[in-house]
């Protein structure tokens, strides 16, 4: 009884080897896919599909539009052009600007010495380097998943750092193995609040428009910056 109890327990051991094993290859795999894209990454557009759940007041707000990433050297730019609700936002050069066409006013963030945080979260799954996830984050391969046609790698990134940490517990990744890009991103904050975003239509290093990254305001238009 003793002896089948043994084997049993080795068979389990040498099965979470095993598994440890497979889960360590794919976590390399979509890495080193990761790695090779952002190597060629120039733009990006997509369209996305984003809901804000707020937990305090079980609450989820969704908005919807078109992303546009460029990098050019070492810095990058984001633009969103929001059609539910109506708003814009851009972010060059470390300065964030939302505009909002409703109040027609434009809200300006300067990111100072959090440009390189922010950066690294925009390029998120669009641009940015698998490996050097590693240097933020625990990351954990998840297995794949089937997000609308597309079979994604599935990544888990938990913060290393306590800073980070107090701002985001965990967040989720779908990468398109064939691109080295997300097409699904889901972020958990502490207290239970989350942001999934779905992104579709991909389109890599082709042409932007060149109205993509101004902003279309009015001769009218106020400009605030609320951290002044």
């Amino acid at each position: 009884m003793k002896f089948a109890f043994r084997v049993l327990i080795a068979c389990a051991v040498l099965g979470v080897a095993a598994w440890s094993q497979e889960d360590a290859a794919g976590l390399e795999h979509v890495l080193a896919g990761m790695d090779a894209s952002a190597k060629v990454f120039r733009t990006a557009e997509a369209n996305f599909t984003g809901d804000q759940y707020t937990k305090v007041v079980d609450e989820t707000e969704t908005q919807k539009g078109k992303l546009y990433f460029q990098r050019h050297g070492n810095d990058v730019d984001m633009a969103a052009d929001f059609s539910e609700p109506r708003q814009y936002a851009i972010y060059s050069n470390g300065k964030a600007q939302v505009y909002n066409p409703k109040t027609d006013m434009v809200n300006e963030y300067k990111t100072g010495k959090n440009r390189e945080q922010v950066e690294a979260f925009l390029l998120l799954g669009f641009g940015g380097g698998g490996h050097a996830l590693l240097n933020t984050y625990d990351v954990k391969y998840l297995g794949m998943e089937k997000i609308n046609a597309v079979n994604a790698a599935k990544l888990e990134l938990i913060p290393k750092s306590k800073q980070l940490q107090n701002n985001i517990s965990h967040i989720l990744l779908w990468i398109d193995p064939a691109q080295g890009v997300s097409v699904q991103q889901q972020m958990f904050f502490p207290g239970g609040d989350y942001r999934l975003a779905k992104y579709s239509d991909i389109k890599i290093n082709q042409k932007l428009p060149d109205s993509a990254f101004k902003l279309k305001t009015t001769p009218k238009t106020k400009v605030v910056s609320p951290q002044d």
